[in-house]
C-alpha cells in the first residue's frame, strides 16, 4: 500500500493519516483529524481536527467535514457534501454568545460503514446514518437513517431500501432480488435481511 501521498498544493497538518491515503490539491486536513488507510481526499475538501475517517473512505471534491464527525470504513462522500456539528450555532464574536462556544456545544454525527452520501447532501448534526444506507443528492438529513435505507428530499425521508450494491430493492410478498447483483433479501420491519439462499 505504501506511504500516504499528498499533492504539493494540499495542506496536511495531521500526523494521523493511514498508509496509501491520497490527498489532492487544495485539500486541507487539520491537526487532530484522524484519517484511515487507503482513503482518497479530493480537491478543496476540508477536514477539521476532531473528525475521524475509517479505512477506504472516498471524500470527493468540496466536502466539509467538521469536528465531531465520525465516518466508517468504505463510506463514499459525494461532491459538495456538507456536515454540521452545532444545532444552535452563534458566532463566538457576537456579544453575549461566548457561553455557547464552551464545552457541550458539539453534537457528534456518525456515518456507519459502507454508506453513500450523494452530491450536495447536508448532514445536520447529531444524526446517525446506518451501514450501507444511501442518501440522495441534495438531501437534507435531519434525523437518523436506518441501515440500507434510501432517503431523499428536504427534509430527507425514507423512500425505500437499497442492496449492498446500492441498487433500489423492490419487495414482493416479503422478498426482493436485486436487479443488478442478484442478492436475495427478506423484508423486515427494520429493513432488508440478506437471505442465506442468496449465498448458494
Amino acid at each position: 500500500m505504501g506511504e500516504a501521498r499528498y499533492h504539493p498544493l494540499s495542506l496536511v497538518e495531521s500526523d494521523d493519516v493511514g498508509e496509501g491515503t491520497r490527498v489532492w490539491a487544495w485539500a486541507h486536513v487539520m491537526a487532530g483529524a484522524r484519517i484511515g488507510k487507503d482513503c482518497n481526499i479530493g480537491d478543496h475538501a476540508f477536514i477539521e481536527g476532531g473528525s475521524t475517517l475509517g479505512d477506504g473512505v472516498t471524500v470527493k471534491n468540496g466536502v466539509l467535514i467538521w469536528d465531531g464527525v465520525t465516518i466508517g470504513d468504505g463510506v463514499f462522500v459525494g461532491p459538495g457534501v456538507l456536515f454540521t456539528n452545532d444545532r444552535t450555532p452563534r458566532s463566538a464574536r457576537m456579544a453575549g454568545a461566548f457561553s455557547t462556544q464552551t464545552q457541550g456545544w458539539l453534537t457528534p454525527t456518525v456515518v456507519e460503514a459502507d454508506a453513500s452520501l450523494g452530491a450536495g447532501a447536508v448532514i445536520v448534526a447529531g444524526v446517525r446514518i446506518g451501514r450501507l444506507a444511501l442518501v440522495g443528492a441534495g438531501a437534507v438529513v435531519t434525523r437518523d437513517v436506518p441501515p440500507q435505507g434510501l432517503v431523499v428530499g428536504n427534509p430527507a425521508r425514507r423512500v425505500g431500501w437499497v442492496c449492498h450494491c446500492a441498487q433500489k430493492l423492490r419487495f414482493r410478498d416479503g422478498l426482493a432480488r436485486c436487479d443488478r447483483c442478484g442478492r436475495l433479501y427478506v423484508e423486515s420491519a427494520n429493513g432488508p435481511i440478506l437471505s442465506e439462499a442468496a449465498e448458494g
